[in-house]
Parts: structure tokens; sequence; C-alpha cells
């Protein structure tokens, strides 16, 4: 955007706006550039003209915990400037950022020749400001610290199923040994494999909540990764009289297996639970094109409330099932994206929910 149209630059006196935009100087920054540090002197308010800037403080350990962001038509920088103590947070661009620097003795003489209502126009906005901060941080630190809380949960559950599925496992193998008929083998099978999940899915609550999804990639074959999740789930879909269609094209991805088999497992049984054992359908689609494989997941349940259709990936949102903890569409994404992939989604009420995932081709 232009300079002369910033916010900033219309709260001043038509007269006054020119010379402020003279005392302007026009930089632009990579993504990743800091553009000031916490407790740095301050110089200069920075207008926003392209790009998105985040402020962030540096926490107990080091570590910065996000604060609040700026984008085009924000300014920032405004307090330092006005009491002249040292920058509250770090800034640093997310992109690349154009900016306009207004020096601080220069604004401070405009500011000191305009009229009380240019000053109550802009303590209305670093007041407005300093709200929506607030709540954002807020909301952070209570999202952090339910994070830390369902991560001790998840470290006590992996600790404490260990033992009862090592016995379980032994209990099973020895079944395999000593019946070899071809029944019995299928069934210990399924009942290993389930163990197996169930410790994944642990681990993978685990991982999300410290934010470090650790990939295991490897070449599969699309096809028959879906055809095992259907396997290891058709006595599940059966009970709520769930109809399951598959149908796949030739597909290879370099992915890991286990994690993809968590997404399905996620967006399929929130299809199921949403249901509420009424029954429906549920297809699922896999084609392959130029560059990417294509899954669409579409069940016949009541779809997702409008309500919650824009806060749908984010941590703790759950609809259409007791008890539901809200964290299975968060880990779907966070584990589609650490492939390189996305996820979008069609819902209408009483017709079903569609979601569609990308995911790169090998």
């Amino acid at each position: 955007m232009d300079l002369e149209s910033h916010r900033f630059i219309s709260y001043f006196l038509p007269e006054q706006r020119p010379e402020l935009c003279q005392s302007a100087t026009i930089e632009k920054f990579p993504q990743g550039t800091v553009i000031f540090e916490e407790n740095e002197k301050p110089d200069s308010l920075y207008l926003v003209l392209d790009g998105k800037i985040e402020f962030s403080k540096r926490g107990g350990l080091g570590q910065y915990q996000n604060v609040a962001w700026a984008e085009e038509n924000d300014f920032f920088g405004e307090f330092g400037v006005l009491d002249g103590q040292p920058r509250s947070a770090r800034a640093v661009a997310c992109t690349p950022v154009t900016i306009a620097k207004i020096p601080r003795d220069r604004l401070m003489d405009i500011l000191e020749r305009s009229p009380g209502k240019v000053v109550l126009q802009l303590f209305h906005h670093i007041i407005h400001y300093l709200r929506l901060t607030t709540e954002q941080y807020v909301n952070q630190m209570v999202h952090k610290h339910k994070m830390m809380a369902v991560g001790e949960m998840a470290n006590t559950i992996i600790h404490d199923f260990k033992s009862p599925f090592t016995g379980i496992s032994l209990a099973t193998s020895m079944l395999k040994d000593l019946h070899k008929d071809e029944e019995t083998q299928e069934w210990c099978s399924l009942i290993q494999a389930q163990i197996n999940q169930m410790l994944v899915m642990t681990e993978e609550i685990l991982e999300f909540t410290r934010g470090n999804a650790v990939l295991n990639k490897k070449p599969i074959n699309l096809a028959e990764t879906l055809e095992k999740f259907q396997r290891l789930n058709f006595i599940y879909w059966n009970q709520f009289h769930i109809k399951f269609i598959l149908n796949c094209d030739n597909i290879v991805l370099n992915a890991d297996e286990n994690k993809l088999m968590r997404v399905w497992q996620n967006l399929v049984g929130n299809a199921v639970e949403a249901l509420d054992g009424q029954g429906g359908q549920i297809v699922m689609v896999a084609t392959k094109l130029h560059r990417d494989a294509l899954i669409k997941i579409a069940d016949t349940g009541p779809g997702i409330p409008e309500a919650i259709q824009a806060r749908l990936f984010d941590p703790f949102v759950t609809y259409g099932k007791r008890g539901g903890t809200g964290l299975g569409t968060a880990i779907a994404l966070s584990i589609v994206e650490a492939h390189g992939g996305d996820i979008t989604f069609e819902s209408q009420a009483g017709k079903g929910t569609t979601f569609y995932i990308r995911l790169p081709l090998c």
C-alpha cells in the first residue's frame, strides 16, 4: 500500500500529512529479519506497508513466546516512541515486509504541534491494540498450559500402557505358535496391530504437545496402506452400522505410514462418532493428480456446525461427539503439513462433510 493512504497518516491533519510522509524512510526486509530486539532503545515508529510482523518476548528458558502480530496498515513501536522506554518485545518479519520508519524526534515534534483530536485518535488505537494483545497473550498462555497438561497425561498413559500391552503381545504370540489355523493367525495379527496403533497414537499426542513431529519417511503404496487401515477398523465400523467404501489409484508416496494411519483414524473416527450410532456411509477415494495425491473422505453425517468451522483445526475444538478432546483434527493437520501437504473441507448441515487431503507424490 502507499504510505499516504496508511491509517496512521490519516490520524493527522491534512496539512501535517505531507510532513510525516517526508520524514519517513521506506525499507524492505526479507523474511526472518529482526526489526528490533527486546530492550533495545527506541528510535522510530514503524508503519507496515506490506507483509507481516511478529512480536515475541523472551521466556524463562530463553525461548521466545509470541504475543502479537502486525500486518499491512498497522503500525508498531509507538510505546517506546511515546515514553522513551526500552522496547518491550522483539519484532521479526514473518514474511518479506515493506515498512516506513518515522524517526522518534520528528514524530514527537509533530505530535507536540498537533491538536487534541489527533492525540485522542492515536491513543484510541493504542488502547484498542493493547486490549487485543492482552487477549491474544492470555489465550496463548492458556493454550500452552493445556498442551503441557495433555503432554503429561500422554506420557503417563504411555508408561502405564507398556506393561499390559507387552503382556497382551506375548500372549498373542503364544497363541499364534500354538494354533496355526488361518483364522487364529489373522485374529492374533489384528490384536498385535491394534496394540501397536494404540502405542503410536499416544506417542503422536506426546509429539504434538511438544511441537516436534518426527517423520520416518519411506516409499509406501497408498492403496496397501488404506486397505490395512480398512482391515484394522472393519469390526468397529460394523458395530456402528457404517458402510465403508474404499477406492484408490496406484499411488506411491514418500511418507511415514504410521503417521498417515493416524490421519485416517482421526478423520474417519470423527465421522463415525458424529453419526452417533445411527449408521451411514463413509467413502474414501484416493486419486493421482499431476504432482499430488488427493484423498477424499466423505461422510453422510450431520455436518460440522458453522460456529466452529473456522476453528476446526485448532486444538481442543470438538463437535458432534461425547467426551472428545478436540485434538484429532489438529494432529491430522500437523502430520499432513509435516509431509508438505494440506487439508481442506466442505460441510453442509444434514448432508455430511468431505475432507480433501493433498500429499506430494514421490
